[in-house]
């Protein structure tokens, strides 16, 4: 440290400023070099987590986004003629989706699968509907849930065709977080379907991509949709995309009783969701928690506008006409089947949250984290170290 001060001392006593502005360029040269070398080095032995960090892009519109790869002839066809040239999935060896699916939803739907215990989150309502969620966690599962929604004044075949039905998610926009869509496969004598989605995610992720496998069964006014990630190997991944495995999205959807009126002229859709998508369980159920209502709030207007659509007599998507095509499901015979167990039915409220006394170390630690991470640079790298650390530290305090 000494020789430093007086090297610094020599710079400052030359004669003049140019000579001055020499002598520190040569002083702090290798300091330069020693960043710059070490910046070089890390970035290449970066971990994998880092590099799949800072290589994620934001995506704006659909406009900006890579166009999705043309699949394979083997596999897929434009919508117009897929009926000529996809053979019939009745001739395949391996369904995407099966009758195991819609009785496994089914067992859901009459909470019998003997899985934990829902915990409640939510319930909020809008003059023309209304909404409740649970929450569970599964030893083997990522983080499930389970939402009731009651929408007035519309019919099981119009919410059928609207949740399946992406292009008007994307033309209406109800469904902000969906970019693009394309479909792999379809069935014309069972209605299933193949699709690829790019889904946007927050700026700290790359966007993720689905393969879902999607298909409904009819019993009465009541249908069961599943959709959930299915394997191709005919559409390779991509590095800006990040793909997801592990999901599983089907609702069931049946008539209800009006809140205003008491008639039958109301519909309730029971959503059962769970997905990995490569963040932390904790990230994952704040965001959830926050960013549930925000969503499901847009629904309900995107219904409305596809309820005056199909009044207008605007001609049907192919997405809603591969709605109508239904497997027959004789629900009856299996709830008659079904051996109900009590573990299975219980729905407590979620547990109330610890005094807010005890997480003020946690709250500052993370604030903290949070300041710092939005007055240095604008890089990913350092945010990203920043928080982890923040994380590590707060999570000693539980």
């Amino acid at each position: 440290m000494a020789l430093i001060l007086e090297t610094l001392l020599e710079v400052i006593r030359q004669p003049t400023a140019a000579d001055v502005a020499a002598e520190l360029a040569v002083f702090v040269a290798p300091f330069w070099i020693a960043v710059v070398t070490g910046l070089l080095l890390g970035w290449v032995w970066r971990p994998q987590w880092a590099s799949g960090l800072v290589s994620a892009e934001r995506h704006d519109s659909p406009s900006q986004l890579p166009p999705l790869p043309e699949p394979s002839a083997s596999s897929t066809s434009s919508a117009a003629d897929t009926a000529n040239t996809m053979a019939d999935e009745k001739s395949s060896d391996k369904p995407v989706v099966t009758d195991e699916d819609v009785e496994h939803l089914f067992r859901l739907v009459e909470e019998t699968d003997e899985g934990p215990v829902w915990q409640k989150m939510m319930d909020k309502s809008l003059p023309s509907m209304s909404y409740q969620a649970w929450k569970r966690e599964h030893k083997t599962l990522p983080l499930q849930y389970r939402s009731s929604t009651i929408y007035e004044e519309t019919t099981p075949e119009i919410l059928r065709d609207f949740f399946w039905d992406d292009n008007f998610r994307i033309k209406n926009g109800w469904d902000d977080m969906l970019l693009q869509h394309a479909t792999l496969k379809e069935c014309m004598t069972t209605g299933t379907m193949v699709v690829q989605w790019v889904r946007k995610f927050p700026f700290f992720c790359s966007d993720r991509e689905y393969i879902i496998g999607r298909r409904i069964w009819q019993s009465g006014q009541t249908y069961y949709c599943i959709t959930k990630g299915v394997p191709c190997t005919d559409v390779p991944r991509r590095n800006k995309l990040r793909r997801v495995d592990s999901y599983y999205s089907s609702w069931c959807i049946r008539p209800a009783e009006s809140k205003r009126d008491g008639q039958m002229s109301a519909c309730e859709i029971l959503l059962f969701h769970h997905e990995d998508m490569g963040i932390p369980r904790e990230v994952t159920k704040l965001g959830v928690r926050q960013g549930m209502w925000g969503c499901v709030k847009k629904i309900e207007p995107g219904l409305r506008a596809y309820q005056a659509a199909r009044r207008s007599n605007e001609p049907s998507s192919r997405f809603a006409l591969m709605s109508q095509i239904n497997t027959k499901f004789d629900a009856d015979r299996l709830r008659s089947t079904e051996i109900v167990s009590d573990s299975s039915t219980e729905i407590v409220e979620a547990e109330k949250p610890k005094s807010w006394a005890s997480n003020i170390p946690r709250f500052l630690i993370v604030g903290g984290a949070v300041a710092v991470a939005c007055t240095l640079d604008h890089g990913l790298l350092t945010k990203a170290v920043i928080f982890g650390v923040a994380r590590r530290f707060a999570g000693k305090g539980k």
